[in-house]
């Protein structure tokens, strides 16, 4: 929650120029290099209006500081906006909401990045992008600016597996250096608190396909005396686990489609085997035959959750309806998850009662293969998953039977592509 300073609100509200760029900076504790800071934005904002005839701001979003930035920066003439949820990105949240440009271009307060390289970043926004994004490797990244294992291990890594993950095509996905259109901003609803709120950023942008820009972006050593609030392990990882919470087809989708894929294939060649035993040799015995089962039976209930996980972030805001779901809409309503979990239950349990009948007539001796008990048990298990998966989408669609109701709408922001 952001809450704009008395004298620095009415100030702004006075001027009878209206605010188009807003440089935001997260504060924490950076009386050092705050001077700095807010002389080189002052230069970035002469450019951008020197060239574009805009009028910007200076945003300080200050998360709780105690050495005086508050004050300081008033002072330099910037405006303060406190926010009190703490945390790298609820600071940028705070502090874009409070900003008043329509373009927003955020940046660190520890002087790593000269905002006057935003300067083309305002340019591609005003051509028509939604969201444009520095990339230190193609701007230079100074000696001492960032960690080995950083530039080398984390940043390559984390950025590889978000644009695998998501196709975002972009080189550099968590530089700080980045600016975005206000009205995009808001429609991506962010709400990472810590430094995952730069993958979040880009994977929800991504999402929504809003065109995304990239521009060179240079990295210097920063002015601080103290260690940086980046912890490169712990964030590393808030970063990695925020990429697979947001791609329910990584997480669920793959590993569902794969397990399943090979569950069949399994059971096709046992049970290829079991009725031309001199055709087909015997490659997939008793052992995979269970195997194959519990494969089954984990990638369809991974399925469920990846169709559950894709609406309720097509519900919240973040992501758009997949072409695939779309085309099949008017069938994925509780009513086809219960018909269709009966039918399996029921052809499961009909299995296991031919299972039991051939069985006693065999004067209960030992079966001679598992396969009908196997493939029985699968399909129960299955319905059973099926109807109780009904049931939770059904809860997420806002206790609806129509798991996409209310989905198939226009955005509440339209790119500007």
């Amino acid at each position: 929650m952001f809450v704009p300073t008395g004298p620095e609100l009415h100030k702004a509200l006075s001027n009878s120029r209206p605010i188009d760029i807003s440089i935001v900076m997260p504060c924490l504790n950076e009386a050092i290099s705050l001077p700095h800071c807010i002389a080189n934005a002052r230069r970035a904002l002469a450019k951008i209006e020197a060239e574009y005839g805009l009028f910007g701001e200076i945003v300080i979003a200050d998360n709780g500081s105690s050495d005086g930035s508050q004050d300081l920066a008033i002072s330099l003439g910037a405006r303060v906006v406190l926010v009190e949820s703490r945390g790298y990105g609820a600071a940028l949240i705070g502090g874009c909401e409070g900003a008043y440009g329509q373009y927003l271009l955020m940046g660190d307060a520890d002087g790593s990045y000269d905002f006057t390289d935003g300067v083309p970043m305002i340019e591609q926004l005003l051509s028509g992008a939604d969201l444009c994004m520095g990339s230190r490797f193609k701007g230079g990244i100074g000696p001492g600016a960032m960690p080995w294992k950083n530039r080398y291990i984390g940043n390559p890594m984390l950025t590889g597996i978000l644009n695998f993950l998501f196709r975002s095509r972009i080189s550099d996905a968590h530089c700080g250096l980045r600016a975005i259109v206000k009205d995009c901003f808001l429609a991506l609803k962010l709400s990472g608190s810590g430094m995952e709120f730069a993958s979040e950023m880009v994977i929800k942008a991504t999402l929504r396909r809003f065109r995304i820009a990239e521009v060179p972006a240079t990295l210097s050593a920063d002015l601080r005396e103290r260690a940086p609030h980046l912890r490169p392990w712990r964030d590393g990882w808030r970063h990695l686990r925020y990429l697979l919470m947001l791609s329910p087809t990584g997480v669920f989708g793959i590993p569902a489609a794969l397990a399943m894929g090979l569950a069949v294939f399994i059971m096709i060649f046992a049970l290829g085997h079991m009725l031309t035993p001199s055709l087909v040799p015997a490659t997939f015995g008793t052992s995979w035959i269970i195997v194959a089962g519990f494969l089954f039976t984990s990638g369809h209930l991974a399925a469920v959750l990846a169709l559950a996980t894709h609406l309720y972030g097509v519900r919240q805001g973040y992501r758009t309806l997949r072409p695939v779901v779309r085309r099949y809409a008017s069938i994925l309503t509780l009513e086809s998850a219960l018909l269709a979990g009966a039918i399996m239950l029921i052809a499961g349990a009909g299995g296991l009662v031919g299972v039991g009948i051939n069985w006693a007539r065999s004067s209960f001796a030992a079966l001679p293969t598992i396969w009908p008990l196997v493939a029985s048990t699968v399909l129960g298990t299955t319905g059973i998953q099926t109807i109780f998966g009904g049931f939770m989408l059904a809860i997420i669609a806002g206790h609806d039977a129509n798991f996409t109701t209310g989905l198939i709408r226009s955005p509440t922001y339209t790119s500007q592509r």
